[in-house]
């Protein structure tokens, strides 16, 4: 039985038992250790405590071969000149970052290919992690250096991950507080023509506020699976919210298609988070025309803008959750923290922006205390590799009535 198939079959609290084992009979592994990053993206901690005073232990995320493994996404082996070596391979599924794989070897055993072969052992194990966080507690309980509010674990429970990535485009994602906001809002979905992203404004800190984002995202997903198009998925939400809360809990929000064949963008914004675009280096603002927040008054009627991107563009969604981060001013104008904390950042991969980003902002004078989301969408470009492209389907047109920004 291979590794692979030695883990597809394990009990999903007995995945790193199980890889140990296998790995010991297949490499002659001396160790197996799982680090995988907390949710404030700031270290690196073992699936379970190692009592040994040479056992791995938790580490900085920017900081020794873990961290860097965790940034660079490639894998590193190192030997000290003694009998055994020891490799570091990213954990990662389709761009979404879980954590690192730690293997000990002897060194003999280090052939040219062996890293290769380790490295799908690693993706092979991100899957069954995803999958096994359905059924166990025990990978959830290692991501947290401390505990999480009701808030921030029905955040977490709810929003899909932090990242997605695709031949045609990569979307990252970051916010803080990560253990206690809970009122951030983000969710995607993808097929072979497009991707469909929501963010959203928090309504407010705690658990108040996952409640609110919970009902918008439940509603979005819903008229999203029953085929609706933006205008109607922002509608929908729009009478969710406002059918419970009658107004009194508005979610500010924006709802984007990308033709993946074509790089063509409708957006519906609802009195959105703000929108950057950075295009040859240069970063400006996207001026939407801003409708009523969804939930705000009965039947609102929603209409979609348009832009196109070019290859190498990258959009930049900021929300600011609870509102908290001084005049629109002195967040939205070219001179503000937004702009230049996206002019710090221009050449940071997508990846490492959206934390970079987040960080700038709570660190201005206004921004310590906010709950601040950043994504960032990077397109690449159709081109060959495209979903579109290779299934020689055409895009679907852009909505002939939307006015293009």
């Amino acid at each position: 039985m291979t590794v692979e198939s030695a883990l597809r079959g394990a009990a999903p609290h007995l995945l790193l038992d199980s890889l140990r084992t296998s790995l010991a009979r297949s490499y002659d592994a001396t160790s197996a250790d799982l680090l995988l990053i907390d949710y404030g993206f700031t270290s690196l901690s073992p699936v379970e405590p190692v009592q040994a005073p040479t056992g791995v232990r938790q580490v900085p995320v920017d900081a020794g071969p873990a961290g860097r493994v965790l940034r660079t996404q490639q894998p590193y082996l190192f030997r000290d000149g003694g009998p055994t070596a020891t490799v570091y391979l990213p954990v990662t599924v389709r761009g979404d970052r879980f954590g690192v794989l730690v293997v000990g070897l002897p060194a003999d055993r280090c052939a040219p290919d062996t890293t290769a072969r380790l490295g799908r052992v690693a993706e092979t194990l991100g899957h069954a992690l995803r999958v096994a966080d359905r059924h166990t507690d025990r990978y959830h309980s290692a991501r947290r250096t401390h505990a999480l509010t009701v808030g921030g674990e029905m955040q977490w429970d709810t929003l899909p991950g932090r990242a997605c990535a695709g031949p045609a485009f990569d979307l990252h994602a970051h916010w803080e507080p990560a253990y206690t906001s809970g009122g951030h809002l983000l969710d995607w979905s993808v097929t072979e023509d497009q991707l469909l992203l929501v963010v959203a404004d928090g309504t407010g800190p705690g658990t108040p506020a996952a409640l609110v984002s919970a009902l918008a995202l439940t509603a979005v997903r819903n008229a999203r699976r029953a085929g609706l198009d933006l205008v109607g998925q922002a509608s929908l939400t729009d009478q969710a919210l406002y059918g419970q809360y009658r107004g009194r809990s508005p979610l500010a929000a924006l709802l984007l298609r990308l033709d993946l064949g074509t790089g063509a963008v409708e957006v519906v914004d609802a009195g959105s988070p703000t929108l950057w675009r950075i295009r040859d280096a240069a970063g400006e603002r996207i001026e939407l025309d801003r409708q009523l927040p969804l939930g705000m008054f009965e039947d609102t009627v929603y209409a979609t803008q348009r832009l196109r991107l070019l290859p190498g563009d990258r959009l930049v969604f900021v929300a600011h959750g609870t509102g908290g981060t001084g005049t629109e001013e002195e967040c939205e104008t070219p001179d503000g923290p937004v702009a230049r904390a996206l002019d710090h950042v221009r050449g940071a991969n997508g990846a490492d922006a959206p934390r970079a980003v987040v960080k700038a902002l709570r660190a201005s004078s206004r921004g310590a205390q906010d709950a601040v989301l950043v994504v960032c969408l990077d397109w690449h470009g159709h081109g060959t590799g495209s979903p579109g492209a290779a299934s020689g389907r055409q895009p679907a047109p852009p909505v002939p009535d939307a006015p293009e920004v």
